[in-house]
């Protein structure tokens, strides 16, 4: 049995911790007023700092601190949080990465010209809060402080010495260790601790200064703090002495500090066992799995489909009965396992859509622009591997939308629009696909100048008839660009280039819609999985052929006359409404004759229809995709390619890229009269 490697697991939860901080620095720089998101900011610096120091992770742990401590002072409400300082923590967070991902690396200039801007931004943000009303500086407090760390502590990694260095920290302290509940040696276990600690602590910090301390095992402990209040009276200095006569012995000398005291105990932290119970039971609901993992399982779910197939094949040949009972048992397992399978790669898209929030963020100060952006559907899952492919493609799309698309501030004031320009980000599940917008309010897309650049540039002839979606699509040729000038943002011609080449990589279109003054559009259509799909298995002369269920309508019969009065035109009514269709035996030039009674396949992608006429409809089929080789690369028809039950390669049909091709068919036939 492997154990995960300890500094492999903190990288991960160094990288999830880093996430929630910039969430909780975006939400705060929305809000400056938020107390709650300043406490998780600052809980999340801490979390970061601790965990760093004991995986070893030193400059990690140094640096941070800082930034914590700068947090610590704004939690106190002794420097305001301002737009400055959460700038600079930001920039102080991609050091962080960095110094996760390479801790030997030669960080040390970049963390110094970072500490220097989180200075000056606490400085500042000091001297604005100093500028009001002046706060009178807090006395001094005296605690009494007893814990103890559950019997387990150590073994379960949490080090009782960092906590004894952050109390003396907070002020002047004395510790003592309670060594009375150690065991003789015999009974004593070298991961168990024995020990606990009473402190006595002077400090100019509140009460809650401690509870940050023990923030993190706060459920697990028991902590005891009471606070000392020193009577004025007993402070003042006695002005006379009793006199000590022969008969009366010399009382012994009484120490200096002698106050009368009034104790004020705090309630100790819960220890009940319910609660703590209930903690661990909801962290064993959670199992963290490395994704090649998944890949694997997914690959051995995806054969056993395969074999599952041959064997309803051979039972279905066979007139053995419990032969073909065990068959339709496996292929129900089968299919189970299947959807099991296919939800645990599921990942929300809020995980995808939550990294634009920083972007939007740094192109707002780069641009000099206000940008808002919007969020929807973040709860719309789609298959892990896709998420990973789209971080790109929307990369280059948002960077477009606030460099091109939207206009600066007085541009906007002109136009009567709002100072802020917006960008909509949505998803939401259409039959198999995952529809992904990108949307903007600005000037939209300058339909001249494209049409002007694509003539240029050769890509299409002089006044040649586009549709604006056919004009469109032309953004994205690789070296196209509009921008009269070139900034390190965009205007290279390249980033729309690698949306369109990613796009159609995942089997995915594209779709544009712009209005002058009003904005631009632009919806990506996916696959919700690339890995196994529901298939309709139809036959075209001798081969066999699948298409994606989701996209299946209906399915009708077309007979010999029907096909011979449709010859020319390749329409078929279908209530009321004229769908075109494609004849895959032309389409694949399969040499066969057609068969008597042929059938339409209604496939669609969004709105559009069309028809595929095939020879014979098979049935239903677990279809697990294998990617084309690189000698099909360009074949456009085909997505890819599955293994059937009796060894044969089906492959399967791309539908957006059919449904495109019957529409284009139709358009030149309306537009030949």
């Amino acid at each position: 049995m492997s154990f995960p490697d300890p500094i492999a697991v903190f990288r991960t939860e160094a990288a999830e911790l880093l996430e929630q901080i910039e969430a909780g620095l975006l939400d705060l720089n929305v809000n400056l007023g938020d107390k709650d998101q300043v406490d998780a900011v600052f809980r999340g610096l801490h979390t970061l700092k601790g965990s760093g120091a004991m995986f070893g992770f030193d400059a990690l742990a140094a640096f941070t601190h800082h930034c914590e401590t700068a947090f610590d002072r704004v939690r106190k409400g002794e420097v305001p949080a301002t737009q400055e300082l959460v700038t600079a923590v930001l920039e102080a967070k991609d050091h962080m990465r960095a110094l996760v991902d390479t801790p030997n690396g030669d960080h040390e200039a970049t963390g110094e010209a970072l500490l220097a801007s989180l200075r000056a931004a606490v400085d500042g943000a000091n001297n604005a809060g100093s500028s009001g009303s002046a706060k009178t500086a807090p006395g001094q407090n005296h605690f009494k402080i007893r814990f103890s760390l559950p019997q387990n502590a150590m073994a379960n990694g949490t080090n009782p010495l960092p906590l004894l260095d952050e109390l003396r920290e907070l002020g002047e302290c004395r510790i003592v260790a309670d060594r009375s509940a150690i065991p003789s040696l015999d009974l004593l276990a070298p991961t168990d601790l024995y020990v606990s600690w009473e402190v006595e602590l002077l400090t100019t910090q509140p009460r809650s200064a401690i509870d940050d301390v023990f923030i993190f095992v706060m459920d697990e402990m028991q902590l005891e703090v009471i606070t000392v209040e020193t009577s004025v009276a007993a402070k003042a200095p006695a002005k006379t002495e009793a006199p000590v006569t022969a008969s009366q012995p010399a009382a012994a000398p009484q120490p200096a500090a002698a106050p009368v005291v009034v104790l004020h105990a705090a309630a100790p932290a819960p220890i009940a066992a319910a609660p703590v119970e209930t903690k661990q039971n909801k962290a064993s609901e959670n199992v963290r799995v490395p994704a090649e993992k998944l890949d694997e399982l997914m690959d051995r779910v995806g054969e056993l489909v395969i074999a599952q197939s041959r064997l309803s094949q051979l039972a279905g040949g066979s007139g053995d009965l419990q032969l073909r009972a065990v068959s339709e048992d496996v292929e129900r397992l089968s299919g189970e396992l299947r959807d099991t399978m296919m939800v645990l790669r599921m990942v929300p898209v809020a995980h995808l859509f939550s990294r634009f929030r920083r972007l939007v963020h740094d192109l707002s100060h780069e641009t000099g622009k206000t940008i808002e952006l919007v969020t929807e559907g973040e709860s719309t899952e789609v298959d892990k591997s896709v998420i990973e492919r789209l971080a790109d493609p929307l990369v280059h799309l948002v960077r477009n939308s606030c460099d091109h698309g939207l206009e600066t501030p007085e541009e906007r004031l002109a136009a009567g629009k709002s100072q802020a320009g917006h960008i909509l980000l949505s998803a939401r599940q259409q039959a198999g696909e995952v529809i992904i917008t990108i949307k903007d309010d600005g000037r939209g897309i300058n339909r001249e100048r494209v049409r002007a650049k694509a003539e240029s540039s050769g890509l299409i002839p002089p006044n040649a008839s586009l549709t604006d979606q056919e004009l469109y699509q032309l953004i994205f040729h690789p070296g196209f660009s509009t921008a009269q000038t070139v900034t390190n943002l965009s205007g290279r011609g390249v980033g729309m280039d690698v949306v369109k080449r990613t796009i159609d990589a995942l089997r995915g279109t594209i779709n544009v819609a712009s209005h002058p003054g009003e904005g631009s559009e632009i919806s990506l259509a996916i696959p919700l999985t690339l890995a196994i799909i529901d298939g309709l298995l139809v036959r075209v002369g001798d081969g066999r052929y699948v298409i994606p269920l989701s996209a299946v309508e209906e399915c009708l019969e077309l007979s010999i006359e029907e096909d011979m009065r449709s010859r020319g035109r390749s329409f078929i009514s279908l209530r009321d409404s004229l769908v075109p269709f494609l004849r895959l035996r032309d389409l694949f030039r399969t040499g066969t004759k057609p068969d008597p009674f042929q059938k339409v396949v209604v496939i669609s992608t969004g709105s559009e229809r069309v028809g595929l006429v095939v020879d014979q409809i098979i049935g239903d089929h677990q279809t697990v995709i294998k990617g084309m080789s690189k000698l099909h690369h360009d074949v456009a028809t085909f997505s890819g390619a599955t293994i059937l039950g009796d060894g044969d390669v089906a492959l399967i049909l791309d539908v957006g890229h059919l449904v495109a091709e019957g529409q284009q068919q139709e358009a030149h036939l309306r537009a030949a009269g």
